[in-house]
């Protein structure tokens, strides 16, 4: 959507069926795992959003080749060798895309130069840096603070073990495919469960992947790399798409929404456990597909009165991009909400700690900001006629529309282009779902 703002109405009703756009997360490591196969590898239910079509002309400009044919997207690739691209590649504002492919860099023989847009080169970096410099890579952080642009030289890695201080799946990814082009073993040793789409991948395409509970481990194939081939991929409807609708649906009484072909991995289903703790009714029937290589099916929702909740610890990791859901969720339950141990989300597209307490208070929410997350307190009256701002973070205004529907007069979003980078169709999924008049430009 080109329009810079739009309005969200209240909503009596969240009621119908609504098939969410692919899974971000798996469109990006499909993509390149597809890029070092050799032949052409399907796949239907590709995310076209901004940050994958990023993604894919970035490794256009590494020797693959992608086309969109209808709703089917074709990836030919490099045969295991990627080339050294003309110039500075721009991963736009992909945090997932410039960390994940910074790990198929550091096996190349090649130098190579990655940037960003502002927001991107003001994240955190030395994550990645630490272990690719550590198997052998030459790792430059160009940017301030340990950020982007990074210049990496490639080749002649070597399999190590690597904890990482921070629980992060992205991390863990760019490691493993790091790893793909070490000499030995390379493990790493998470300190808590995080999303496991890439050794799913991986394993589907014939790359040993050993799981020992926190221990992930692969063994190398040297400077030449695996030996991939082409295959047909589904990717499932992103889950954390669906979860703008679960939590809309969960947090109002009469409302009844059915989200079929939803990806159920479980580990990016806990906002699902959080929701029902508060007394939501979620139910989960799997269809399944073999391409799919991940359990999908059709999600259930009626709405319920909810109650407050606590949220922290181990369950953060696999909660991280859905917190901002959950203060929501807190905001229209009774009782108290609480969000502790999320440090991590003041390093995301925005300080989300601080982004989501000011739109919340903007509408009435009694909430207080912690160093490490924030306490809610349910019950208020949303606020409407106010404005609140995206902080340039797509996953912002798509949150506090959830609440907006709940509000006394409607209220308005501003900045919203960033949604695109995530999930384009969302405007028009909320005039599905509540109507032509739920949101107007």
């Amino acid at each position: 959507m080109k329009t810079k703002s739009i309005t969200v109405s209240p909503c009596r009703r969240l009621q119908g069926t609504l098939a969410v756009p692919g899974d971000k997360s798996i469109s990006h490591r499909i993509a390149m795992l597809a890029s070092l196969a050799s032949g052409t590898s399907t796949v239907r239910g590709f995310l076209r959003s901004e940050d994958c079509v990023t993604i894919l002309e970035a490794l256009s400009r590494l020797g693959a080749h992608y086309e969109f044919l209808g709703d089917e997207l074709r990836i030919t690739g490099t045969g295991g060798r990627l080339v050294r691209p003309g110039a500075v590649l721009d991963l736009g504002n992909s945090g997932t895309g410039i960390r994940l492919l910074a790990g198929l860099l550091a096996g190349q023989g090649f130098t190579c130069e990655m940037t960003g847009d502002a927001s991107l080169r003001s994240r955190p970096m030395r994550r990645i840096s630490e272990p690719l410099t550590r198997m052998g890579a030459t790792v430059e952080l160009l940017g301030g603070n340990g950020c982007a642009p990074i210049r990496i030289t490639g080749g002649s890695l070597r399999g190590i073990e690597y904890a990482p201080p921070v629980a992060s799946a992205q991390v863990k990814s760019c490691v493993m495919f790091a790893g793909l082009f070490a000499e030995g073993v390379t493990t790493v040793v998470e300190a808590s469960p995080t999303r496991d789409h890439t050794e799913r991948l991986l394993t589907a395409m014939g790359v040993p992947v050993t799981v020992d509970g926190l221990r992930v481990s692969l063994k190398g194939y040297g400077a030449a790399g695996p030996a991939l081939t082409a295959r047909p991929w589904v990717v499932p409807g992103d889950i954390s798409s669906a979860a703008f609708w679960i939590t809309a649906a969960a947090s109002g009484e009469g409302h009844a929404v059915e989200l079929p072909n939803v990806g159920w991995n479980p580990r990016r289903n806990a906002l699902v456990a959080v929701l029902q703790r508060m007394g939501a009714a979620i139910s989960f029937q799997e269809s399944g597909d073999a391409a799919a290589c991940e359990t999908m099916g059709t999600i259930r929702v009626e709405g319920r009165r909810l109650q407050g909740t606590e949220v922290g610890g181990a369950e953060i990791p696999d909660l991280i991009d859905e917190l901002p859901l959950v203060a929501v969720a807190g905001a229209l339950a009774q009782g108290r909400t609480v969000i502790r141990d999320a440090a991590e989300l003041r390093v995301k597209e925005s300080d989300r700690i601080r982004s989501v307490v000011d739109n919340l208070t903007r509408m009435g929410v009694r909430v207080e900001e912690r160093p490490d997350g924030m306490i809610i307190e349910g019950g208020s009256a949303i606020r409407g006629g106010v404005t609140v701002d995206s902080y340039g973070d797509h996953r912002l205004p798509m949150a506090m529309s959830v609440l907006a529907m709940r509000a006394d007069a409607p209220v308005r979003m501003e900045d919203i282009a960033c949604v695109n980078k995530s999930y384009p169709e969302f405007w028009d999924d909320l005039r599905i779902l509540t109507g032509p008049q739920g949101a107007l430009p």
